[in-house]
C-alpha cells in the first residue's frame, strides 16, 4: 500500500465516507510502471490493455506519457481517443468483432486489427471497402495459440489459431487486399515464467519466414501481455522480463529482429490498486472447534473479485489484527448465490481476533475489479473507484 493511498483512507475514515467497499488507485504507481516497461524494451511500443482498467484518469495519464492502447470494442477505442491518444496508436485487439463496428472503427480511424481466421479477415476487407478506407491501408496481425503454462491464469483456445494456420490467414488477408502486418499471442495472465516467449516467437519466426515464401513481408510482432503484478507470491520484475523477451527475439530473428508491441494490462495497473472492504460477517457451519470459520465480506465475486474463480487469483488481504495469531477460514461474498465465495479449496489464514465490521484492505486490486464488477447483482452497486 503506498503511502498516499494509506493516507487517503485514513481520511475518507475520519470524515465518515467509508461505507461499502471501495477501490483505491494511485496514479503516481501507474506513471512509474509505464516508465519501468518504456525501459524494458525501448524499442518495443507499449499497448495498454484497456480492458484492464479503463478509468478516464489512468488513460488520460499513459496517452500523455505517449502510451499506445489495446481495445478490445468500440466504445473503449472512443475511450482511448477522448483520452488524447490519436487513432494511429490504437489497435482493435479482439479477434472477435461485429462488422459494423469494424466499419465504425475504421471510419474513428482506426488501422490495426487482430484477425485468427480467414471469415475474420473477409470482414475486415469489406468494412474497409464499406467506410471508403483503401484495403492497403488496413494492418491485419493474425493471432496464435499459445499453451500459457506457468500462467496464474492461463488463456482459453478462445483466441487465436494453430501457427500453420496462421500462415494461410495471413496470406488470405493478403489476397483481399489487407496489409499483412504481423503475428500476436498472448503467453497467460499472472505469467511468472519470464522464459515463457521464447516458444511463442519461435513460432512467430516460422510464420514470417513461411510468410517470405509466399511472397509476403510480415514487420511485426506483438508479444502480448502476461505481465504479472505482485499478489502472495514474488513475481519477477519487468527489466528480467525485457532481457528474457530480447534473447528470445535476437535468438529467433537473429539481425532482424521485427517492429514489437507489448500489451501489458495487469502489469500496468495491478498494484496501484488497493480495495477496503468489510467484514459482514465471522460464523462457523458447526459446534466442532477445529471447524473453519466463514469470513463473509462486503464484496465478492460479483463485486469485483471474479479472478478468484478456481481460486487462480489469491490476493493479499490485510487487516489491522495481522499480528495476532491466525487460522485458516473460508472467504465469502455477501451475495445470496451460492458460487459467491472466494477462497473454500485452499483456506485463507486470517487473524482469530477478526470481527463483524472491522475493515479489511485487498492489496494488488488495481486490474479487472472495476470492469468485472456486476452493475446491481442482487441489489449490490458496482465497485466505486477513486483515483488519486
Amino acid at each position: 500500500m503506498t503511502d498516499r493511498i494509506r493516507d487517503f483512507l485514513r481520511v475518507r475514515r475520519d470524515l465518515g465516507q467509508d461505507e461499502g467497499p471501495v477501490m483505491v488507485l494511485d496514479l503516481d504507481v501507474v506513471r512509474d510502471n509505464y516508465t519501468a516497461f518504456a525501459r524494458a524494451l525501448p524499442d518495443t511500443r507499449v499497448f495498454y490493455a484497456v480492458k484492464a482498467n479503463p478509468a478516464p484518469e489512468v488513460l488520460s495519464l499513459l496517452a500523455e506519457m505517449g502510451s499506445c492502447f489495446d481495445t478490445a470494442s468500440v466504445a473503449e477505442i472512443e475511450m482511448a481517443l477522448a483520452a488524447g491518444a490519436t487513432a494511429d496508436r490504437v489497435s482493435y485487439g479482439n479477434t472477435i468483432k461485429k462488422e459494423r463496428d469494424v466499419v465504425r472503427a475504421l471510419k474513428l480511424g482506426i488501422r490495426l486489427f487482430a484477425v485468427d481466421c480467414e471469415a475474420e479477415a473477409d470482414k475486415i476487407a469489406r468494412a474497409a471497402r464499406e467506410a471508403g478506407v483503401a484495403t492497403g491501408a488496413v494492418q491485419v496481425f493474425c493471432r496464435i495459440l499459445c499453451d500459457g503454462a506457468g500462467a496464474d491464469w492461463p488463456l482459453s483456445r478462445k483466441f487465436g489459431c494453430v501457427p500453420e494456420m496462421a500462415v494461410d490467414v495471413l496470406e488470405h488477408a493478403h489476397v483481399q487486399g489487407l496489409h499483412a502486418y504481423g503475428v500476436s499471442f498472448h503467453v497467460g495472465s499472472q505469467q511468472a515464467n519470464t522464459e515463457a516467449w521464447d516458444g511463442a516467437l519461435a513460432s512467430a519466426a516460422m510464420i514470417f519466414r513461411e510468410c517470405g515464401l509466399r511472397g509476403i513481408g510480415l514487420s511485426m510482432v506483438n508479444l502480448g501481455g502476461g505481465f504479472p503484478t505482485q499478489y502472495l507470491k514474488a513475481v519477477p520484475g519487468v527489466e528480467s522480463y525485457g532481457d528474457a523477451i530480447f534473447r528470445a527475439l535476437t535468438k529467433h530473428f537473429g539481425n532482424r529482429i521485427p517492429e514489437t508491441i507489448i500489451e501489458p494490462g495487469r502489469g500496468m495497473v495491478g498494484n496501484a490498486g488497493m480495495i477496503e472492504a468489510e467484514v459482514v460477517l465471522v460464523s462457523r457451519k458447526s459446534a466442532d472447534a477445529d471447524e473453519v470459520r466463514w469470513v463473509y465480506l462486503d464484496i465478492g465475486k460479483f463485486g469485483g473479485l471474479a479472478e478468484t474463480m478456481d481460486e487462480s487469483i489469491r490476493y493479499r488481504i490485510r487487516t489491522a489484527h495481522d499480528e495476532d495469531r491466525m487460522s485458516p477460514c473460508v472467504i465469502a461474498g455477501p451475495t445470496c448465490d451460492s458460487v459467491d465465495v472466494l477462497y473454500e479449496k485452499q483456506h485463507y489464514p486470517l487473524p482469530v481476533s477478526l470481527s463483524i465490521g472491522d475493515k479489511v484492505l485487498i492489496e494488488g486490486a488495481g486490474a479487472y475489479t472495476t470492469t468485472y464488477a456486476a452493475v446491481a447483482f442482487n441489489g449490490f452497486p458496482p465497485l466505486r473507484q477513486i483515483v488519486i
